[in-house]
């Protein structure tokens, strides 16, 4: 399809899910600045008034999961407890050593001795476009720069009544392939119960959507949907239990390139689903910021245990300046595509 509408969303840090996420982030980071081996898989939960922390962690560190939930928990803004969820949460750990049947395959690998192996067995992939200074897809960084705007005009103090919570969505049309217009926008905000949906509306229009959407891509046709269902005062892991690594296409490229299904929050750099997509996106940075072509997909492939993947393909959807084959043949020569390599360049 030449002429078409594409899609996609992000989420604000008060999204129950995108708070999971930051947890066990944050508690990665904790754990990596006292010992940088560590290994990390955290995982973690959250419901109205409750959070639990889980996973596979090997470490030397000494942190309090706990307290590094709550800072968490509390920089994002929830602090009330009209919201349902905050600081004070229960907040419960389960935590055991990563298995040692997995541990013995990442500490030296199977294909080359002294070398660590990948953590997990999987599909990475990594995309660029020149359809954004950020070589990201329009779509999806358009709805980024929406949760992003959301969350400065909140902790700002420019529109008080907002909460932590919320989603933002565009719609980007293409002509002949190439972003044209935005033909719709969805902002979902979380709100304090006082404020009316006719001021709301009004407010997100114009102190979110025009100063982040460039006004060349808006006309009068745009359609706006502003918490289009109206009350969201409830939001955040009180208005829906949270988990982490159920965003995976808000946390890559808006459903514009293909996903192997692995979430990146919470693991060390010896997990390749987060090292090798991070390496793939790099790459296709590469590809497409040197005029080797206006789009690239990068897919990397691993065994669980061996250090060099079992596969890379690459695909510039008919935009290539040089073959595909070669460009691949290339891309091996050039970077760094086993675990330990990648992590030292990245």
């Amino acid at each position: 399809m030449k002429n078409y509408c594409f899609s996609s969303e992000s989420v604000c840090a008060g999204h129950p899910d995108k708070v999971c996420d930051a947890v066990a982030d944050a508690i990665l980071d904790a754990l990596l600045e006292q010992d940088p081996a560590t290994r990390c898989a955290c995982e973690v939960t959250a419901e109205p008034g409750a959070m639990h922390i889980m996973g596979e962690i090997t470490t030397r560190a000494k942190i309090d999961y706990i307290e590094t939930a709550r800072k968490v928990i509390r920089k994002i803004g929830y602090t009330k407890d009209e919201y349902g969820f905050t600081d004070k949460a229960d907040i419960t750990c389960s935590l055991h050593s990563q298995s040692p049947d997995i541990a013995q395959g990442v500490d030296s690998a199977f294909d080359r001795t002294g070398d660590i192996g990948a953590g997990d067995q999987g599909i990475m992939f990594g995309y660029a476009t020149d359809e954004s200074p950020n070589l990201m897809p329009l779509a999806i960084e358009l709805a980024h720069a929406l949760t992003a705007r959301l969350t400065e005009v909140r902790e700002k103090g420019i529109l008080k009544y907002l909460r932590p919570d919320g989603k933002a969505q565009v719609t980007v049309e293409y002509k002949d392939g190439k972003p044209s217009r935005v033909s719709a926008v969805v902002v979902s905000a979380q709100h304090d119960p006082d404020v009316s949906m006719e001021q709301l509306r009004s407010d997100i229009i114009e102190n979110v959507v025009k100063p982040v959407i460039p006004a060349h891509f808006l006309d009068s046709e745009t359609k706006y949907f502003i918490n289009p269902t109206g009350r969201f005062v409830l939001g955040g892991p009180a208005g829906d239990t949270g988990l982490t690594g159920r965003k995976l296409i808000v946390d890559t490229y808006g459903g514009a390139s293909r996903h192997g299904g692995g979430a990146f929050s919470g693991k060390d750099a010896t997990k390749v689903d987060r090292t090798a997509s991070y390496m793939a996106r790099y790459i296709a940075k590469h590809v497409v910021a040197a005029g080797l072509a206006s789009r690239c997909e990068l897919q990397l492939g691993y065994a669980i245990g061996v250090a060099e993947p079992v596969s890379l393909f690459v695909d510039t959807f008919g935009t290539g300046k040089i073959d595909e084959e070669e460009l691949a043949a290339r891309i091996r020569a050039t970077f760094p595509l086993r675990p330990a390599a990648m992590i030292e360049k990245l």
